[in-house]
């Protein structure tokens, strides 16, 4: 989740470096290089298993649909009417809307502890990106791009159940190549309407093309194969608590690349999201080491 995370990182900053495209040009592109590196890759495991994609077409389309086409549409969408800061701080709700959908839908539990560490995660993602003034999330001024991120945060929830309840009965690159296939179909002529209404862009090889090849290749592939096997190792709310570190990671990248500072609060609000992670995740070991010795004495007994 660590590689994910650093990844999506990526795909907010080169995404808002290449806000002067439209959202849906950029969304196509990098799902066009993706479905072109997955080709070779996934295509013979897909046609070994075609009756099995068919049988499951329809929660294979909603796993599309959510977190493969819309998901970046979305965020893309925003970052043309916000600012990289309010995309963070609104990915921070993902893994909120994550764990109630999880609750309601998987019947997931989650203990007293697993509570505190998603709280206090969320708060730590917040103070990163608000730089300690937690208490002026009020005052920020939000715009019809935050409105358009409460797309992507439904889309990503929704995507995070239904690989958890699905993602399993599909080979993980034949998946991939097929989802992100229908998502090139699908956004295409969305493409097509939206170059009719603002023009054809004008595309740059030094920086366009550069930026669609990290975006297809990184978070469009192997971010996506990673997080595919973290909800299966873990579980959607669990896995996607780490998405809680993007703010954080967000923050390095623009320290190392971008020349931003880096201010005592927002280390401490990094603690404070590793510290959260960590009461979410490593609880579900322990219990599971706990259900392991208790099922051996019962068997012994």
């Amino acid at each position: 989740m660590i590689f994910v995370v650093i990844f999506y990182a990526g795909n907010i900053l080169v995404g808002k470096a290449l806000n002067d495209l439209p959202p849906f040009t950029i969304a196509f592109m990098r799902l066009f290089v993706a479905f072109i590196v997955l080709t070779p890759l996934g295509i013979s495991s897909f046609w070994k298993n075609r009756l099995t994609f068919w049988n499951h077409k329809i929660p294979l389309l909603v796993m599309t649909l959510s977190g493969v086409t819309f998901f970046n549409t979305f965020i893309y969408g925003a970052l043309q009417f916000t600012t990289a800061t309010n995309v963070s701080v609104l990915e921070s709700v993902i893994p909120v809307v994550t764990v109630l959908l999880s609750i309601f839908l998987l019947k997931e539990k989650l203990q007293g502890i697993q509570w505190i560490g998603i709280i206090l995660s969320f708060l730590g993602a917040i103070w990163v990106v608000l730089d300690g003034k937690i208490f002026e999330l009020a005052s920020i001024a939000w715009n019809i791009g935050d409105a358009i991120m409460i797309g992507a945060i439904i889309s990503w929830a929704i995507y995070s159940i239904c690989v958890k309840r699905y993602m399993h009965l599909f080979p993980s690159f034949a998946a991939l190549f097929v989802m992100t296939g229908v998502s090139v179909v699908v956004l295409l002529p969305i493409v097509g309407i939206e170059w009719v209404v603002t023009g054809v862009p004008a595309f740059s090889a030094s920086s366009h093309m550069i930026g669609f090849l990290y975006l297809g290749i990184f978070p469009s592939f192997i971010a996506l194969v990673f997080y595919n096997r973290a909800v299966d190792l873990l579980s959607a709310s669990q896995a996607s608590v780490f998405l809680n570190f993007l703010p954080v990671v967000t923050m390095l990248g623009a320290y190392l690349w971008l020349g931003e500072t880096i201010t005592v609060m927002q280390i401490i609000g990094t603690f404070i999201v590793i510290t959260g992670v960590i009461l979410t995740t490593q609880f579900r070991v322990n219990r599971g080491k706990v259900d392991k010795v208790e099922s051996g004495l019962r068997e012994s007994g």
